[in-house]
């Protein structure tokens, strides 16, 4: 089996555009110029990518997605600035819907957990409750504790 590592583009330009990782462990970081640069990821890892625009009357895009790199040979959705793609857990785009999840993500460190290490299936069960208009599950000691577990028998 070979390993596919996934590139994320991160760019910081003041006041206009800035991209980057709320969270994620990269196996590599390489620096392009002094506003771009770019995370390399092993397959399979978790990763929060935040996007931020700007023009000259104010912000015009905010959206974060949590994102699930893949191994060669699955499949994986086309998301700009990332290569060759990645699984979407979550994506929201607004102030106020970045703004909840970043609260969820502050939350769960809060408690204790990186947020790289909660089970895909919780991201997907919190981007389906933000679509649907309802809170999203609190994630406890129990739940985590019942992924670890699965994942030990796995």
């Amino acid at each position: 089996m070979s390993t596919l590592l996934t590139r994320v583009s991160l760019i910081f330009i003041p006041d206009r555009v800035n991209i980057w990782l709320r969270f994620g462990h990269s196996v590599a970081e390489h620096l392009r110029d002094g506003q771009r640069r770019f995370a390399d990821f092993a397959p399979g890892a978790l990763l929060c990518r935040i996007e931020w625009q700007a023009n000259r009357y104010g912000t015009t895009r905010w959206v974060l997605r949590v994102l699930q790199t893949a191994s060669a040979g699955e499949a994986v959705q086309v998301v700009a600035g990332v290569q060759p793609g990645a699984q979407i857990l979550l994506r929201v785009a607004s102030q106020q819907r970045v703004m909840q999840v970043l609260g969820l993500i502050d939350d769960l460190e809060a408690q204790g957990h990186d947020p790289s290490l909660v089970p895909p299936d919780y991201w997907r069960m919190v981007h389906n409750r933000l679509a649907a208009h309802m809170p999203p599950p609190a994630y406890t000691h129990e739940r985590h504790a019942a992924f670890c577990a699965r994942e030990a028998v796995r």
